[in-house]
């Protein structure tokens, strides 16, 4: 996520951005659905229809990266796979860096998805099924997928592990999450990495960021912003690890055997995914917390309230992420 100074509303900010697109200068009122995390999002319209604009600063983004994402949108939609699709500036960019008084932020706008998300509905078997399937031919798709400039891929597992331990070296006493680092390291070394099992995953395949289409039947996908070269088994560890939440506990066996056969019905012969989950758990638990570590680090005199909730909601978090490090991992 942002560190915490880049959380709030700033409706000018948006607005001046947004000026690199057309937009219905009347639905900015809109604003006010805007939410923040690991971007800033505002809603708008044009010409009558739903947008959403996207936007960070620099400092937080990784230029290649986005690059990167948006290129795979384009070759998923070109598959017919129900992903976001990106929309131009008037400048003819996907991707605008756009120079404001309050610093330099990259901006995209994005079509909105049809259907509802799946973290709002009630998942019966034939959306828990939809769901997997979404993921399997995600999944599918990557394996047939080549970037076309080689040094414009999106980021590894390993680009991530460095990049967390190079933010770990500002905080001397986090020496159990920078041991974690190399731990991790040294585990995946002895992963094998085949076509069928390795490459560009979604990450946070969750169901806030699935939408099912019931007049289409269909699952869409948005929220690329975290992908990354990884074993598959980390998507669909994610995904349901974050479907478990939604599910009451004496129907979760069943619930998610329907996830796995929508999945393995898209994604191709089968492997054994479940012993890969314990390593990919830790993966996920290491870099929420460097990612919330980050975030809270800078602290002001004067916090209004809902930050200093926020500050001790995640270090709750932390906390709780913290408690495998150093540990055996038990597959």
């Amino acid at each position: 996520m942002l560190t915490l100074k880049y959380l709030f509303q700033n409706n000018d900010l948006a607005e001046m951005i947004l000026k690199n697109w057309s937009y219905d200068p009347e639905s900015l009122d809109m604003f006010q659905y805007y939410r923040i995390s690991s971007n800033a999002v505002y809603p708008f319209r044009d010409q009558g229809e739903v947008r959403l604009l996207r936007f960070a600063p620099v400092e937080e983004k990784n230029q290649i990266n986005l690059i990167a994402e948006l290129e795979f949108l384009r070759y998923l939609r070109t598959n017919h796979y129900g992903a976001m699709e990106a929309m131009p500036s008037l400048s003819g960019t996907e991707l605008v860096e756009a120079h404001t008084p309050w610093g330099t932020y990259y901006a995209s706008v994005f079509k909105r998805v049809p259907g509802s998300q799946l973290g709002g509905i009630e998942l019966n078997d034939a959306i828990l099924y939809c769901y997997g399937q979404a993921l399997g031919e995600l999944h599918q798709l990557s394996r047939r997928f080549t970037p076309e400039q080689e040094e414009k891929r999106r980021w590894t597992y390993t680009d991530v592990l460095n990049w967390m331990q190079e933010n770990l070296r500002d905080f001397p006493t986090e020496t159990s999450a920078l041991n974690e680092v190399e731990f991790l390291r040294t585990y995946f070394a002895t992963w094998p990495m085949t076509q069928q099992n390795f490459g560009l995953i979604h990450y946070d395949f969750e169901p806030d960021n699935v939408f099912y289409d019931e007049g289409s039947m269909s699952c869409y996908a948005i929220d690329f912003d975290d992908s990354m070269y990884h074993w598959y088994a980390m998507d669909v560890e994610q995904s349901l690890e974050s479907l478990r939440e939604e599910i009451e506990p004496e129907q979760w066996e069943v619930k998610k055997q329907q996830f796995l056969n929508g999945y393995w019905s898209k994604a191709g012969e089968r492997y054994d995914l479940e012993d890969m989950f314990p390593a990919c758990r830790r993966f996920a638990n290491l870099y929420g917390y460097v990612r919330m570590l980050r975030s809270v680090a800078e602290q002001w005199s004067h916090e209004p309230e809902w930050m200093s909730g926020l500050r001790a909601r995640l270090e709750r978090k932390m906390t709780e992420k913290a408690e495998q490090f150093g540990k055996t991992i038990e597959c």
